[in-house]
Formats: structure tokens, sequence, C-alpha cells
């Protein structure tokens, strides 16, 4: 179904999906595989939210960023978060001018509209915490004086999985600022191969300097003001409030997922449907986002974790206990 029809208005997809078809090709001509987190990170960009990306070394985390900025026409900043790091140098300061006798403000690297945090969690919580207003309500506070952001800012934020040594763990607080926690994993066989193969053959990877916008910044934000369009029955408003609230009661979760996780939820899979050339939302849609979604924002208890639990494991086994709406 290519219109949106609710309230008497309709609004045409045709245009968008054949645009956003044209972003994955051009995508999986720089990154070979991961087309999952691809239509994830795509997903919440389109949703207004945040994403972190945990991943070891080499599995193209940096590069989904700068390939996605490229490609929608936005300004792209970097950040290496490291233990000296202070807030200062990540929002900015206000410095005296001299021959003027003012002081005026000087914004730091996270003034952008798609900022990647670069591990994230190599800063200790000072630095983190200078985050905490931007994420959350898309301006930084300097000296009483606010100074806001554009409307598609989005962060992307990485972790290493692996290497904790010198790291400084995120607070819950933070990580429910993210909409979605996306893993990065290695790449399949067959895609790999196909790396090796570009390689031997001297067809290097598209160059990030040779792409071109292929769907622009005002293009995203109007479909963006759609998704209040996009149906939502309400039986599968429930079925995302029961799923949230699955996770407060189970037995394997200290810290079950706040209200925000459902909103988060419920907005993902608008997103995620107008992405597919959909006008609404479907079950399958809320499954596939329950753990990008959820995963980062529960605790496993200590007998959990002692079992073998993981948090996508106890997300999957909440998800089958529920009734699907038809």
């Amino acid at each position: 179904m290519n219109d949106i029809t609710t309230n008497g208005q309709r609004v045409d997809l045709s245009d968008f999906s054949a645009r956003v078809a044209e972003l994955r090709r051009t995508i999986a001509t720089v990154i070979v595989g991961q087309q999952t987190n691809v239509e994830l990170v795509l997903t919440a960009i389109l949703a207004d939210g945040h994403v972190l990306l945990e991943g070891v070394p080499g599995v193209a985390k940096t590069l989904l960023a700068r390939t996605i900025s490229r490609l929608i026409g936005a300004r792209f900043q970097r950040i290496q978060f490291t233990p000296d790091l202070m807030p200062s140098d990540v929002i900015g300061t206000t410095v005296f001018n001299a021959k003027t006798a003012e002081f005026s403000f000087h914004p730091g690297p996270v003034f952008s509209d798609i900022v990647l945090v670069d591990e994230i969690n190599r800063s200790p919580a000072k630095t983190q915490a200078a985050l905490f207003e931007v994420m959350e309500e898309r301006q930084v506070t300097v000296d009483g004086t606010s100074h806001p952001m554009g409307r598609l800012y989005t962060i992307l934020a990485t972790q290493n999985p692996v290497e904790q040594e010198g790291t400084y763990q995120l607070p819950e607080a933070q990580l429910d600022r993210f909409m979605m926690k996306v893993i990065m994993g290695y790449p399949e066989l067959d895609d790999e191969v196909n790396i090796l193969r570009r390689h031997q053959a001297n067809a290097r990877l598209t160059k990030l300097e040779d792409l071109q916008p292929v769907l622009s910044q005002d293009e995203l934000l109007a479909m963006r003001d759609k998704l209040q369009l996009i149906v939502v029955d309400d039986s599968l408003l429930r079925y995302i409030a029961q799923v949230v609230k699955s996770t407060r009661s189970s037995r394997a979760i200290q810290l079950g997922a706040s209200p925000r996780a459902a909103v988060a939820l419920l907005q993902a899979g608008k997103a995620f449907a107008m992405l597919q050339g959909r006008d609404f939302v479907v079950p399958d849609d809320i499954k596939t986002l329950a753990q990008p979604v959820l995963c980062h924002r529960i605790i496993l208890t200590a007998e959990a974790e002692m079992q073998g639990y993981t948090p996508a494991r106890v997300i999957d086994n909440l998800i089958e206990k529920i009734e699907v709406p038809k």
C-alpha cells in the first residue's frame, strides 16, 4: 500500500519508497552485508531517535554513520571520547573577545546534524552527562543561554563490548535516552568473501567523497512529520504496552523498561512500517524492533545471568508468551 489514509488525509509514499530503495542500494555499494543493522539505523533516524552501536573494531560502525550522513545531505561530526575529555570539549565554551570586550559562545563538535560519539564509554560520567540535555531536549545550555540544535539532530554512539579496561559503564538514565541499541557483529562468510573479492579485484568500495545525497534533509523531515498518520490499531497499542509491562514482572529481570521504552517502540514501529512502504504497523514490526529497543533498558538478575540468560533471550521468551493481536 503506497498511500497513507487517515482522517481524510492522503500522503503519497511511492516517491519516498523509491528513494529509500535507492538509499539501500547505494549503502550496499559501500558496506557489504549488515542490511538488518542499516535498516535499524535508518528507522531510528526517521523516528527521531538516537542509536547506540555496539561491536568490535573493524565492523564498519563509523563507516555506516558517515555513509548515511552523506546520503541524506547531513552535516557530520565525529567525537572521540577519551578519559581526559572535558564537557566543554564536547558542547563548547564561552570565550572572552578582547577586541569587543564581550563573551561569545564557541560551539563544540556536538553541534551538527549527525554526531558520531566514538567509544562513548571511554570518558567519565562528567563528560557522558554533557550529552544528557542535548539528547533529550535537542539543545545545549551554557552560562544560562540555550543553543538549539537542528531538527535532524541524531547521536550515533559506539562502544566496544569486549575491551572493558579503562571504560566507564553508561548509567541506566543515559542508556534510556537511546532509542535503540544495535549490535554490529562480524559479517557472514559470503559477505566477507565478497569484501575480499572486491579488494582482490582492486575494486575498492565506493569512496564517500563520490557519494551524492539520495534523500534531502527536508524530504526526510517531511516524512518524519507524517509518522503521526501511520495507522496503529488499538489492539497493537495494547500489545506494545503488554510487551513492555512484561519486563517489569519477569523474575529474570531486576529492572524493567519504562514508559519511555513503550513510546520508543511505538515510534520505531511506525518508522519501520513507513520504510517498508506501509501505512500501518503490524505485530511483526514490533517483534523485529523489540530487542534493539528494549534490551539495553533492562537489567537481568544475578541468578538469570548465572544461568546463561541474555537480555535478547529474555525479551524473546517474554514475547512468545504474549498473545499476538489478530
